[in-house]
């Protein structure tokens, strides 16, 4: 009999990439599709809640996970630590539920290493022109920042051959049909059906 257990997803790639709206737009139309809570130290804000928007934990509580290695991957910004816990998504793959995680290149790295059965999908614009456009019509930055977002953007692009695949967002909907197509291939995948090989009639 065929064991459930969901599919771990990771979406990342440049700023200005789409990952944010792909991701939204995922959850929307897959309702079994989680999206990964992530753990704070920093204190919660008016309306925030408990496991909905982040585990909050202290900065003692933080350094502790990380030490014991319950964190998939972490980084620390503004003098406060985040990242993803373990058993959060490993209770929702137990489940049976897909999980996705929308985060930056080095974070993704950080989980492939910890999870390599994962499914790593990089996002890219359809061009650097493109990218540029998309940023450029923000208008919440300095053109001095615009630009070193593109330069980072391009390093950045370096790191596809570390994915599993790789989606052009040129369209949000055909960017959506082909990640959802991607993870049903991932489910059919031979790797992931060890118990057609166990033997029997």
């Amino acid at each position: 009999m065929e064991e459930s257990h969901g599919l771990l997803i990771v979406l990342s790639g440049p700023s200005g990439a789409g990952k944010g709206t792909l991701c939204s737009e995922l959850l929307r139309q897959s309702p079994d599709l989680v999206y990964s809570v992530s753990a704070t130290s920093r204190a919660p804000r008016p309306g925030e809640l408990e496991g909905v928007h982040y585990y909050f934990r202290t900065r003692e509580a933080f350094q502790g996970m990380l030490e014991q290695g319950e964190l998939l991957e972490w980084a620390e910004f503004c003098g406060n630590y985040y990242g993803t816990p373990r058993f959060a998504v490993e209770q929702w793959l137990r489940a049976g539920k897909d999980v996705i995680l929308e985060i930056e290149i080095q974070g993704a790295l950080q989980v492939k290493k910890r999870f390599p059965q994962g499914v790593f999908i990089f996002i890219v614009p359809p061009s650097l022109d493109v990218l540029s456009e998309r940023i450029h019509k923000r208008g919440t930055e300095p053109e001095e920042v615009i630009q070193k977002r593109l330069s980072t953007a391009v390093r950045e692009l370096a790191y596809v051959s570390e994915y599993d695949y790789v989606v052009i967002n040129d369209e949000v909907p055909l960017a959506v049909d082909k990640i959802k197509s991607i993870l049903t291939a991932e489910k059919c995948h031979v790797k992931r059906k060890p118990f057609l090989f166990k033997g029997g009639s």
